[in-house]
């Protein structure tokens, strides 16, 4: 890790940071549309008492260039927690310096400190650069898998059905 990176745990003050952070990352993934996060729900559930969603900030040269969020999950075949990553995200302009790469190792050291049985994570199908990256890292595509999603009004007319 350069002596210019420092990944470090994110506190409330960096809320405001975390929101750009998925601002941009929706603009990449042409989801803009889809957010509707603010500061204030990202502190209401990033920081409270019982969370269990957690935040890594990449720091280059003191400035903020790149963040994970990830929560625990289980495993029932492995009778282990896991780590699930929702995002991760490097600013374009400092790609190529090993912050990606920087965070997952980290990501992957808070796995193994706490026992988990892995990290995972999705990615679009048509996102190559993000693709031969993980695959660089020894990475194993679930293609096998589908990933299936209630949301919004499907959410509520079936869970009120």
């Amino acid at each position: 890790m350069s002596k210019s990176l420092v990944i470090r745990v994110a506190d409330r003050t960096d809320c405001g940071t975390i929101l750009n952070f998925i601002r941009h990352l929706a603009d990449y993934e042409k989801l803009s549309h889809e957010v509707i996060a603010t500061e204030a729900l990202l502190e209401e559930e990033i920081f409270a008492h019982n969370s269990h969603v957690q935040v890594l900030i990449a720091e280059w040269n003191k400035q903020a260039v790149g963040f994970a969020l990830y929560f625990y999950n289980f495993s029932t075949f492995l009778s282990r927690k896991g780590i699930y990553l929702e995002d991760l995200f490097v600013l374009p302009e400092m790609r190529g310096k090993g912050i990606g790469k920087s965070l997952l190792k980290r990501l992957a050291e808070i796995a193994v400190e706490n026992q988990c049985g892995r990290v995972e994570w999705s990615v679009l199908d048509w996102n190559k650069p993000a693709i031969d990256f993980y695959k660089s890292l020894n990475a194993v595509p679930m293609d096998e898998w589908t990933v299936y999603r209630l949301t919004g009004e499907a959410l509520k007319n079936f869970a009120n059905s």
